[in-house]
């Protein structure tokens, strides 16, 4: 066979496996997508009947994903999409983040509120931790409890679990404790403003400090006042901020977690920064590094985090679709105890903070 005709084939051939796979990725991908419709709806119905959402999309992406794996098993056909939209997927929302932050506004809150934040996620990740170890919590679980208490809830749960390379049920487990928790927040810690005497900015403080996601900020401080939603999304925005280096830093130890729990050490040698560091990761800095220098212009950032936003529900039901939910309810004791009690810590934390820094 001539040369040109064995290139022609070969080209051929890859090409018909290329079409393979990503034919391969559909039905599980259209079954992710049809989750996420019916959690968009929910999310929708929810806005329309009381404002905001309590329960957000991806939180009844990853219920919805759960039910319908207790009710039925995807076959093999099903694997290989359903997988590729809880990685890949994934790390692409991760990615695009990164263009909704700027550092120009932390900057100008100034530096004793921005280096209490930062102690107070340390802080709050290091107890949160100890308490999940000390529930007998394995340590990745341990880990995303921790991340998801002191950053940002689920989004934090969904960045940091490939980088330590988190199981389904574990990622599950502590999203759907901490969902339940983020709303029994939005509702409870208005009671804080009378309870410890706080100050409308004192309070916009707290919600930025303890409550999980952005909207759920909203949802606890325009019942208070306005100046209080104004600090609390600032506050949320500076905490938020530091998920990019709590991942980064997840990424350099997940080796040695590997290795302490029995896993697969990684190979001898040197390793490469990329091997260290996710491209994810490096996408999500270098987007905020942009947004932040103003290459990425403001009309762009509401459509990308809707794009981030949209493929985070998708992989979210992805993952509920590999959970079985036994394994959930054997877990589930000690993981309500862990989240509850690092949460109680967490917002014992923010209050001395305030204290501390004297807020008024």
């Amino acid at each position: 066979m001539p040369v040109s005709d064995r290139t022609a084939a070969k080209a051929g051939a890859e090409g018909r496996n290329r079409t393979s796979a990503f034919t391969a990725l559909l039905p599980g991908i259209g079954l992710c997508l049809a989750i996420t419709v019916v959690a968009l709806a929910a999310q929708a119905i929810e806005e329309h009947v009381f404002s905001h959402p309590y329960v957000e999309a991806l939180v009844v992406a990853i219920l919805l994903g759960i039910a319908v794996r207790t009710a039925w098993t995807p076959g093999p056909r099903f694997r290989t999409g359903i997988a590729f939209s809880a990685k890949q997927l994934l790390e692409v929302a991760v990615t695009l983040l990164g263009a909704s932050l700027s550092l120009t506004a932390i900057v100008a809150s100034g530096p004793a509120l921005i280096l209490g934040i930062v102690a107070v996620v340390a802080v709050g990740i290091g107890a949160s931790y100890g308490i999940c170890r000390l529930l007998g919590l394995p340590a990745r679980m341990a880990i995303l409890v921790a991340c998801g208490n002191a950053i940002c809830g689920n989004s934090a749960i969904a960045a940091v679990a490939p980088v330590i390379g988190a199981e389904a049920k574990d990622i599950a487990a502590s999203i759907a404790f901490t969902a339940v928790l983020g709303v029994l927040m939005v509702l409870g810690l208005p009671l804080f403003v009378p309870l410890a005497g706080l100050t409308d900015h004192q309070y916009g403080v707290l919600a930025g400090l303890t409550v999980y996601a952005v909207p759920q900020v909203l949802a606890a401080t325009v019942p208070v006042s306005l100046l209080s939603t104004q600090v609390g999304t600032l506050v949320k925005l500076v905490r938020v901020l530091m998920l990019g280096p709590v991942v980064v830093a997840f990424s350099l130890i997940a080796p040695r977690l590997a290795r302490a729990e029995g896993g697969t050490a990684p190979a001898a040698g040197r390793l490469g920064f990329t091997k260290l560091v996710p491209w994810f990761i490096l996408g999500f800095l270098a987007l905020a590094t942009l947004r932040s220098l103003g290459a990425v212009p403001d009309m762009a950032t509401a459509p990308i985090a809707r794009i981030a936003g949209l493929l985070t529900v998708v992989s979210m039901a992805a993952l509920g679709l590999g959970v079985d939910v036994r394994v959930l309810a054997r877990v589930g004791g000690r993981v309500t105890l862990a989240v509850t009690g690092s949460l109680a810590v967490l917002i014992g934390i923010s209050l001395l903070l305030i204290r501390g820094l004297g807020i008024g």
